[in-house]
């Protein structure tokens, strides 16, 4: 089976395993633990967080441990629920994933704000200038680059406006991470990020913080992370997330992913060519070098274009593998104008750092066969009963 569905997450790279297994064989104790034996562990996690730190831009005091994005992000809206004050407002972009919305409903119900979005899916910079203009919310989150359409999010000048207005700026960075560069990323108030989008394993991602103020935590029972999130820490994943962003830092200033987005941009063109009817959603704006939102050929299920490639052995998604198993359409792509009977149309591809040329090559041969196979035309009731009857016979 060939993967395209990186964004939902990637095959553990050797330099992560290797990674994981060292820490995990050499640092048995827990990091808290008053022994010598913890306090190696400890050692070894502080130095994780001082090599993720440097790879951001940021102070390693800033990092906090967590089980994943979804964690983390869930921690940074609770932070500012308990913090802000009750009629503040916070306003998040209408494409953020769904831990970020959902969390963001719950937390400030009725007092949350939708940034709209371009119909090239980035954020409506118009929008956003003339409202901080003339109102400030307690918060802004845009994520850096969309999961389902890979569309480059304007963060840098996002932070900028929001510190000239003195308003506080979270931003999701998994997508980024792992596929561009991530110096600078740092600079963001609050930043979420985890291991397992680019190469690392499951379990382990963090929360950027600001250095000064207190932090409320979301779990409570420990005062690990300097109070800030309870739970012994996962030391052999931070080590290993550490490790592959180092891995894909280097590969990233080879110019790995240049050459990548052309190999993206030849498929696209195949494609396009090779089934009428079809599009690339924001096709013409700075994305991931790795993503594509198609919209296939009109079919009479849209499940069957999963299905069909799957027959293939070609593994795609149909969106946010989070919203998976839904059947409305992918909020990202109704947010940005879609129609529903379009956005129903939407694959998802997703490659990944060891996708060699020649497997964008062979997904573009898998959707012209499969295009094929469901443009045929149903076989007629009566010939299927006739078909029926010689069977009995």
């Amino acid at each position: 089976m060939i993967y395209f569905d990186h964004n939902a997450t990637t095959p553990l790279h050797p330099v992560a395993r290797d990674a994981w297994l060292a820490a995990a064989e050499s640092y048995i104790g827990n990091p808290s633990s008053p022994h010598r034996v913890g306090g190696r562990a400890d050692t070894a996690l502080n130095d994780a967080r001082r090599r993720l730190a440097a790879i951001l831009g940021c102070d390693p005091f800033d990092i906090v441990w967590t089980s994943g994005a979804t964690e983390a992000n869930n921690m940074a809206l609770h932070h500012f629920a308990r913090w802000l004050p009750r009629d503040a407002e916070v306003w998040v972009s209408a494409i953020e994933h769904p831990c970020v919305l959902h969390a963001t409903q719950h937390h400030f119900a009725g007092r949350h704000r939708f940034i709209p979005v371009t119909p090239g899916g980035a954020v409506d910079m118009d929008w956003l200038i003339a409202e901080l203009a003339d109102r400030r919310p307690g918060l802004v989150a845009v994520m850096a680059a969309n999961n389902v359409t890979g569309v480059l999010q304007p963060w840098r000048e996002i932070l900028a406006i929001c510190r000239s207005y003195g308003v506080p700026f979270f931003c999701d960075a998994v997508q980024w991470l792992g596929k561009l560069p991530a110096q600078g990323l740092g600079d963001c108030d609050f930043l979420s990020g985890c291991a397992h989008k680019c190469g690392g394993p499951r379990g382990i991602g963090f929360l950027k913080v600001p250095a000064k103020g207190r932090i409320h935590p979301l779990l409570l029972g420990g005062s690990q992370e300097e109070g800030r999130r309870a739970g012994t820490e996962n030391v052999a994943g931070a080590l290993s997330l550490a490790a592959i962003l180092e891995q894909r830092e280097k590969e990233i200033a080879a110019g790995g992913h240049i050459e990548r987005e052309g190999w993206r941009a030849e498929f696209e063109r195949e494609v396009l060519h090779r089934l009428p009817g079809s599009d690339i959603v924001a096709g013409g704006q700075p994305r991931l070098w790795n993503t594509v939102s198609l919209l296939a050929p009109e079919a009479e299920c849209p499940q069957r274009w999963l299905v069909k490639l799957d027959k293939f052995g070609f593994a795609v998604s149909s969106g946010s593998a989070c919203s998976s198993g839904k059947e409305e359409p992918s909020h990202v792509l109704t947010a940005m104008g879609l129609a529903p009977d379009d956005a129903s149309r939407a694959l998802r591809l997703s490659s990944g750092w060891e996708t060699p040329r020649e497997q964008w090559h062979g997904l573009a041969d898998a959707l012209d066969k499969a295009n094929a196979e469901m443009q045929q035309p149903a076989a007629p009731p009566q010939a299927l009963a006739g078909h029926a009857a010689s069977l009995r016979l």
